[in-house]
């Protein structure tokens, strides 16, 4: 059986008034006798039923919610494991990248200190024949080295040129571009080519064991590139920014409503505030500057907070409309009356006019959340058509006569 709640439209917490409502407007409108040329109406009329049958008993519901309960919980539980064991991944995959870029660094220190040796060899034996001079190999610059050793990507990393990362919270991995550097591919795992000791750990947000492997790849790559500005007398290129550290907000209407300000926990006993400005609804974004990931030799990242707004008791939202259910009963909706609800900014009334359906909405400009430019959505009344407690003999006989066209 589908969820009860959402076949009959109402919240999880709605009282037996709202429920039963409910039921009798939606049962009127899928009847079969109102709907026979859909062969389905008559499923969707039972659905119906069944979900009012187990949501009106209380033991019914309890058992319901229980088990709906316990099957979110076991499917956030089954998420939680499934990020940590993405995590451990991704941190597994660090160390790789991260041992084969400390070997990458000592063989660019071996090759350079035989190239210094080398140099002096020649200088202290002063052998001025061209042929000796280049067997010193004293002439080789250490950026070409690098490249001859690791390909031009390597270069590219050691300050030839930066490589580019993280412009959308994941690092991009050059490809190794010379024979050599396959060479030096580790066989357990193909991703971590002697190119990648110029490459960024992917960013998990929040993960301590893959911002450790980041760490721990950046070293070895920051000790590289200070023996080649050394050698090659290059000015430091500034450091690569971390990656954004993402984190959820939850606030109210209310909060959005008065521009509240907002805490937010960043995990490591950090957190951050923030005030709600003008232009916020569900999903929006706000980034703060540098107080996101800090990683060894980069500079530190923003923190990204998604705004997710609360369940309220009266209103939904939608975009900066706030949306909220006016119940109207027949005679209410035959003749239209005035009713009071509770707005977003107090009390309002709504006039209903004769002959207002289930279909019909109501259009309050202004009263909704506020938007950037300085206006504000609107409030958008739903009207919904109920029955009496209790059945009326007068009213039944006039709804036989119009369904059966008897008139006397």
């Amino acid at each position: 059986m589908r969820d009860p709640y959402k076949i009959l439209g109402v919240r999880r917490d709605a009282g037996q008034d709202e429920i039963k409502a409910a039921w009798r407007n939606m049962a009127k409108v899928v009847h079969p006798d109102h709907n026979q040329g859909d062969p389905l109406a008559g499923a969707r009329f039972a659905e119906i039923g069944r979900a009012y049958d187990t949501l009106k008993d209380p033991k019914k519901r309890s058992l319901f919610d229980s088990a709906a309960r316990a099957a979110e919980a076991k499917q956030n539980e089954k998420q939680n494991e499934n990020t940590i064991m993405a995590q451990r991944q991704a941190a597994r995959e660090a160390a790789i990248r991260a041992k084969q870029a400390q070997e990458n660094a000592e063989r660019v220190m071996e090759e350079l200190a035989r190239a210094a040796a080398q140099k002096a060899a020649a200088e202290a034996a002063k052998q001025p024949q061209p042929q000796q001079q280049q067997q010193a190999g004293a002439a080789e610059p250490a950026e070409e080295m690098i490249e001859r050793i690791f390909g031009n990507q390597a270069r590219a990393a050691s300050g030839g040129g930066r490589t580019r990362g993280f412009a959308s919270g994941r690092a991009k991995r050059p490809e190794p571009e010379s024979a050599e550097a396959d060479k030096q591919t580790d066989k357990t795992t193909e991703s971590a080519k002697a190119g990648d000791f110029g490459k960024t750990v992917d960013d998990e947000h929040g993960a301590d064991e893959t911002a450790a492997a980041s760490a721990a790849v950046l070293q070895p790559l920051s000790l590289l590139t200070s023996f080649v500005r050394r050698f090659t007398g290059g000015t430091a290129p500034a450091p690569e920014k971390a990656p954004d550290q993402l984190a959820i907000a939850t606030v109210t209407i209310e909060d959005i409503l008065k521009g509240a300000w907002v805490n937010v926990d960043l995990g490591d006993g950090r957190d951050a505030g923030f005030a709600l400005t003008p232009g916020t609804t569900e999903g929006h974004t706000v980034r703060l500057k540098g107080q996101g990931h800090k990683l060894t030799g980069m500079q530190r990242g923003d923190a990204v907070v998604n705004i997710h707004i609360a369940p309220h008791a009266d209103f939904t939202v939608d975009g900066f409309d706030l949306h909220t259910v006016l119940p109207v009963t027949i005679e209410n909706a035959v003749l239209g009356t005035d009713a009071r609800i509770d707005g977003p900014n107090g009390p309002l009334t709504v006039t209903v006019p004769a002959w207002s359906g289930s279909d019909k909405s109501i259009r309050f400009e202004g009263l909704g959340l506020p938007k950037s430019d300085g206006g504000k959505g609107d409030l958008v009344v739903e009207l919904r058509i109920i029955l009496w407690e209790k059945p009326d003999d007068k009213v039944t006989d006039l709804m036989r006569i119009m369904k059966n066209g008897l008139f006397l």
